[in-house]
């Protein structure tokens, strides 16, 4: 799967949530290709020596680690959300899809902390404050303070928040 990731070649995921015995569709989320990342995986234990495909090693998803931005609601309680808007969440997302998939990651990543803030305004120094949950993300990375300050650009490029005043931001 990380292959797949880095070479751009992920599907679109699609989730949905059932109502047993009725049978009835309660939600339905759509996970669009590119907003897969590296980040998202957790690695499983390899298969047991006595598995017929023994040694081989897969991996969880880990769904909570996308931000809720990138996740788009077809179907919530039951009830089907317009066209119209769910053609709006794609399109807000869909710019991510041109951005390089080490790029894309890191763009996810910080919008993940950002929300993860729980409010809608919000300084620079607060998600420095989380500097140490993305650089175990991304170890390559020895400028962790300068691709958040970059990743809030692009953010703020995207329309997913706003600049205020130096250090000072509102998520959308």
């Amino acid at each position: 799967m990380k292959r797949a990731i880095l070479a751009d070649r992920t599907p679109n995921l699609f989730l949905l949530q059932y109502s047993r015995p009725e049978l009835i569709v309660v939600n339905v989320l759509l996970f669009p290709n590119f907003v897969f990342t590296e980040s998202i995986l957790e690695k499983r234990k390899p298969l047991s020596p006595k598995a017929k495909r023994a040694g081989w090693v897969g991996c969880n998803f880990l769904i909570d680690q996308i931000p809720s931005d990138a996740r788009i609601t077809i179907v919530e309680k039951g009830v089907v959300m317009p066209a119209a808007q769910v053609r709006t969440n794609y399109a807000k997302l869909r710019p991510l899809e041109n951005l390089e998939t080490d790029a894309r990651g890191w763009t996810l990543d910080v919008l993940k902390i950002v929300r993860s803030l729980g409010t809608t305004d919000f300084s620079l120094a607060d998600v420095y404050a989380r500097e140490d949950e993305l650089a175990k993300l991304h170890p390559g990375n020895r400028h962790v303070r300068d691709k958040i300050r970059q990743q809030l650009q692009a953010l703020r490029d995207f329309g997913l928040l706003s600049f205020l005043s130096p250090g000072n931001y509102r998520l959308h």
